[in-house]
């Protein structure tokens, strides 16, 4: 089979949701909608407010614009190609909705792990936790924690864009690495080296999760009436959104990696764009709901 180099890429779930385009647009835009008016409203809220520019509150602030920031890299592409009569997108667009998509979702992981980071040392080192996490250290784990996936997933699209391929039609209604990766005619040895690496990676973050929260839970099952309620009222919403968040990439790592053809099309469209839609929706509802400060400066605001 000869290889080429493409000019577009073609989406082929598309096809099945013609009878019902306007009804999907208004989902999707209502969704849209409302994911940047509450992500919107908490990062004005955060920022406007000097009682709530503690680290806590600037992790939360950088986990709202990511969630902007992936709505945006995701939504607009979505609506144009359910109201459009040819699924097709640019090659260059193509990589550039990957480079968003996959930087938001790293972001993520990263905001969250910094996030965990942070609540182990509030409760497990509650008298020094000024010391262990200043203004200085907050900047640069913020910085870091956008920089690290820009720079990894810049050269994941490199290393993708540079390979022959053998087809352009991509099984989703979104541009996706993957996919792209299993349409190669050329030898693809150094893409999956990268990607073990970069996987190895991620997994010393998962790790990192992991024994933060093992801290927590040994302080909170020997520590006092008030260190436990203290943990339950701060980590709870971030312990619901990591575990959100990891329930829609483990669906999406699945989908990617196995045969999903038996599932009705609608069913793999709903699990493939749970992790993009849901998470951006569920993180300022959840904080801005259970954090008692936010809460009451968003009626403030809004009163």
């Amino acid at each position: 089979m000869n290889s080429t180099k493409f000019s577009y890429f073609t989406l082929s779930p598309f096809f099945d949701t013609r009878p019902f385009e306007y009804l999907y647009f208004i989902i999707v835009m209502s969704l849209y909608v409302l994911i940047i008016c509450a992500n919107l409203l908490l990062i004005v809220v955060i920022c406007s407010n000097r009682s709530l520019h503690e680290p806590m509150y600037l992790f939360l602030c950088s986990l709202f614009v990511n969630e902007l920031y992936g709505s945006t890299g995701l939504f607009p592409f979505l609506l144009v190609q359910i109201l459009s009569d040819i699924h097709t997108v640019a090659a260059p667009l193509c990589f550039t909705q990957i480079f968003c998509v996959y930087t938001y979702a790293n972001v993520e992981f990263c905001n969250l792990a910094v996030m965990s980071y942070d609540r182990y040392l509030a409760i497990c080192y509650p008298l020094q936790y000024n010391v262990h996490m200043t203004y200085n250290k907050t900047a640069i784990l913020i910085a870091l924690t956008w920089l690290y996936p820009f720079i990894a997933i810049g050269v994941l699209i490199s290393l993708s864009g540079s390979l022959q391929l053998c087809g352009n039609v991509i099984n989703k209604v979104y541009c996706d690495n993957y996919s792209i990766v299993k349409l190669a005619c050329s030898d693809t040895t150094v893409n999956n080296i990268y990607g073990m690496i970069y996987t190895a990676a991620t997994i010393c973050v998962v790790l990192l999760i992991f024994y933060t929260y093992m801290k927590i839970f040994k302080v909170c099952f020997s520590g006092s009436k008030q260190t436990r309620q203290k943990a339950v009222s701060t980590c709870t919403p971030h312990l619901a959104s990591l575990l959100n968040f990891s329930f829609g990439a483990f669906f999406e790592i699945i989908q990617s990696r196995f045969n999903m053809n038996n599932l009705p099309n609608m069913l793999r469209i709903i699990l493939s764009l749970y992790w993009l839609t849901c998470q951006p929706l569920f993180n300022p509802l959840l904080y801005g709901l259970n954090l008692t400060k936010i809460r009451m400066m968003c009626k403030t605001l809004i009163f």
